[in-house]
């Protein structure tokens, strides 16, 4: 399985929030935010402080995709 975070993304147009407003809120490295700019996965942690930060659920910010063989 594969991670998206294309949710998120949109989210944070709609919110007019940049990525990197969320990383501070959030307190995220920068790391780990450019790990979720390359769809990769980070700790349930994380999310969850994106999640009280966006007052959102996880599938509203990430979705979980079959990897294409």
């Amino acid at each position: 399985m594969a991670v998206s975070y294309n949710k998120l993304w949109k989210l944070l147009i709609d919110k007019k929030m940049t990525k990197n407003a969320l990383r501070i809120k959030a307190d995220m490295s920068s790391s780990t935010m450019a790990k979720m700019s390359k769809n990769e996965t980070v700790s349930m942690d994380v999310m969850l402080r994106i999640c009280k930060v966006l007052d959102c659920n996880i599938g509203d910010i990430m979705d979980a995709e079959k990897e294409e063989v």
